[in-house]
């Protein structure tokens, strides 16, 4: 090999090793997987863990060059149910609040307490398809199967409320998906909306106040924060939180609402904030 060969050898490997490490820069702080994924995305790209989707996703992926004004937006999404005495206390607190949600609700829950479903349509709330049944693995479901959970979900939702999010907002079960389910529900016309925050409150005897320091030390603009119906603990932190993220120039707003404020690129890569 020839010392100019050597020579230009290593400034390509000094250039590859800059450009990765600016890369790296970029992609600080961001999410591996996105917090929307759209209709129409490529499902593979934003949520397959193959090493070409996950080399594509740390290249390309990218907040946008203009941040919205309105960037600081943030979505309460409560998943399951509804659920007999804590989800109208917890609709108790959102309207004390003035805040609205976005509720990813079960369909036969629904079915089970039509009376609760309808209220939650009727005071404003948004409501989204978390399945008819809520399967333990619904990562392992066919597209068949799936296809069924979202449109037995709807039916039984649509029941209850005409809100559009029953057939267009999709959050899966435990946040378990794959490739192969999220590319059946974009087929059946869902956005697949997973959260940029996750402080924990499925976990059983998680204290309000360490549900809200979580949140707070894990603020962003935007936020689409994952919350579950049902939980006393989240019930009572609620306050703190929503006064913090008030004093904080936030604005309280359904996850359809800031899809429709925001470019998903925004939503997907949020910049934290102090709250």
């Amino acid at each position: 090999m020839t010392r100019g060969l050597r020579g230009l050898i290593f400034v390509a490997t000094v250039a590859l090793v800059g450009y990765g490490v600016y890369r790296i820069s970029l992609h600080a702080g961001v999410q591996p997987i996105p917090a929307v994924v759209t209709q129409t995305a490529d499902a593979h790209r934003a949520v397959s863990t193959a090493l070409d989707a996950r080399i594509d996703r740390f290249l390309y992926d990218r907040p946008p060059a203009a941040r919205p004004g309105d960037v600081k937006l943030v979505a309460l999404s409560f998943d399951d149910g509804p659920y007999p005495v804590r989800t109208p206390l917890l609709l108790d607190m959102l309207a004390d609040l003035r805040v609205p949600a976005t509720f990813f609700l079960i369909g036969n829950d629904a079915e089970q307490y039509p009376l609760l479903t309808e209220r939650i349509a009727r005071e404003g709330h948004e409501i989204g398809n978390h399945t008819l049944t809520h399967p333990e693995h619904f990562e392992d479901l066919d597209a068949s199967q799936v296809a069924a959970e979202l449109s037995g979900a709807a039916a039984a939702l649509g029941r209850y409320s005409d809100d559009p999010a029953i057939r267009t907002l999709f959050r899966p079960p435990h946040g378990r998906f794959s490739e192969e389910t999220v590319r059946a529900a974009q087929r059946a016309g869902y956005h697949v909306i997973l959260w940029n925050d996750d402080p924990g409150d499925w976990r059983t005897k998680v204290p309000a106040a360490k549900l809200a320091q979580h949140i707070e030390a894990n603020a962003s603009a935007p936020d689409i924060i994952l919350l579950h119906s049902g939980r006393i603990a989240t019930i009572e932190m609620l306050p703190e939180v929503v006064a913090r993220f008030r004093r904080a120039g936030f604005t309280f707003v359904t996850i359809g609402d800031m899809m429709r404020r925001l470019p998903v690129s925004a939503i997907d890569h949020p910049e934290k904030v102090p709250v």
